[in-house]
């Protein structure tokens, strides 16, 4: 929806002639005297099933309660990829992700790349952004690169860390993801002391980190973060007894890409009902502190007579899994990973309206199908119905060309890995063995270096499905 409303202001700026001009319009182009302010907030990992029933019955969101009644709320917005950098690539520049080739969280757009902001400050609005952004080329870890392009080989994969809670016993300490909080600082300071004398519109961007679980204690960068930490404040804005316990299907039927997921996620192994229970009361704990954050910016527009006059966003680049499926994090098209929140409110929007409508972080919506029948999203019926299934791959084939952008994928991979290698020179060995997802590299590294020159030497054909 963002992408849209842009669109049109966009396309106003450009056909309102400068005044005076006799129809020509002449020097930077203008927007209209009354176009809105815009402020977006995205957070991390954020589900959005908590932003409509049942899930807003597990944990207090006031501001967001807020913003469903004064504004829109869309029930049915998806990420279009769920992971980090693939999924702000995708919001940030409108194109899906086998356009922006964003393939992991290394892989993003350009840097110089012109995105919706961009076009915006060309059309007269004043912008600002603080906080996590994540949607160019570049970031992350070395691991998150070489594993990223290397999928292909056979390696013993490791675990990273068991996921966790850590709890910080003071009712007091409201501030834990301080800099989230540093962040919303700024941004707050900024519209009061910026923006509140501006003349022309503006566009804020906030970018929060929570409620992304926190890196492991003690493990570095290379083994992920899975570890859900809050407060004994936040804590207590969840209602424990409404947690649900996620069903599992049993290790030996999980399709092989789930057991891949859990096993290096390390949650194949036993978990009671409190660990789990306690896990999801965690991470909703960790939403009710974005949930505040949010707050503050909607707070300081009311305190600065702003907020009739701006559009207020709140989204996510995905969800988190939270022990659904047997998994933490997300890097999968279930619901708790791909649904995210998509709040709007502000001039011209209608309060308390909920729209079921299918909807993306690019405004185009995924296709998909509705399976109220299994919420528990366990049964694969797409074998009940080869019509249908059939009809909907040939649609997605007149989209996009599925064994050539596969192949683009492997030949991606192949060439980064290469050009990784030869950086690091003769020590790439032992570069690699110390990475995460390895365990007997330097047991056998002849075996394991030997399998790497096959898979170099091996031609890459588009592959026919």
């Amino acid at each position: 929806m963002l992408l849209l409303w842009v669109s049109v202001v966009a396309a106003s700026a450009l056909a309102a002639p400068d005044p005076g001009a006799g129809g020509q319009r002449r020097g930077p182009a203008r927007v209209w005297p009354v176009a809105p302010n815009v402020v977006l907030v995205v957070s991390d990992s954020f589900d959005g099933r908590l932003t409509f029933y049942p899930g807003s019955q597990v944990v207090r969101l006031p501001f967001i309660n807020f913003m469903k009644a004064r504004g829109t709320s869309f029930l049915n917005a998806y990420t279009n990829s769920p992971i980090c950098c693939p999924s702000r690539a995708a919001m940030w520049s409108g194109l899906f992700t086998h356009l922006t080739e964003s393939w992991n969280n290394f892989k993003g757009l350009d840097p110089n790349y012109t995105t919706w902001m961009d076009i915006m400050e060309k059309h007269g609005y004043r912008t600002q952004k603080f906080g996590k952004l994540d949607y160019t080329s570049g970031h992350h870890s070395i691991s998150n690169r070489v594993e990223a392009w290397t999928r292909d080989v056979a390696f013993l994969l490791r675990q990273e860390g068991r996921p966790m809670v850590n709890l910080i016993p003071k009712k007091t300490k409201v501030r834990v993801m301080e800099r989230d909080w540093k962040n919303t600082d700024k941004a707050v300071n900024w519209l009061r002391k910026e923006a509140s004398n501006y003349t022309q519109p503006f566009v804020l961007y906030l970018g929060l980190n929570l409620p992304h679980p926190y890196p492991s204690p003690s493990s570095g960068e290379n083994f992920g973060s899975s570890t859900f930490h809050t407060s004994l404040h936040w804590l207590k804005k969840v209602s424990y007894d409404a947690i649900k316990i996620p069903k599992w299907l049993p290790l030996s039927e999980m399709h092989p890409i789930d057991y891949y997921s859990s096993y290096t996620k390390n949650c194949t192994g036993k978990f009671t009902e409190k660990e789990i229970k306690n896990i999801r009361a965690f991470y909703y704990a960790m939403c009710a502190e974005t949930d505040a954050m949010l707050g503050e910016i909607i707070l300081a527009l009311r305190q600065l007579d702003l907020l009739e006059k701006t559009i207020v966003m709140y989204t996510s680049d995905h969800g988190e899994l939270a022990m659904e499926h047997r998994q933490f994090y997300k890097m999968s098209m279930y619901e708790a990973s791909a649904h995210v929140p998509l709040l709007m409110m502000g001039p011209g929007i209608k309060a308390n309206l909920q729209v079921p409508n299918v909807v993306s972080l690019v405004d185009i919506y995924p296709t998909m199908l509705d399976l109220s029948s299994d919420p528990d999203e366990l049964t694969n019926i797409a074998t009940k119905f080869p019509e249908v299934t059939y009809s909907l791959d040939q649609k997605l084939r007149s989209i996009i060309n599925y064994p050539k952008v596969s192949a683009s994928v492997h030949q991606y991979n192949r060439e980064q890995f290469i050009k990784w290698k030869q950086s690091v020179g003769q020590n790439y060995s032992n570069v690699i063995a110390n990475l995460r997802w390895h365990q007997d590299w330097l047991k056998e590294p002849r075996q394991y270096e030997s399998a790497i020159d096959r898979w170099l030497k091996t031609p890459i054909n588009p592959i026919k499905i």
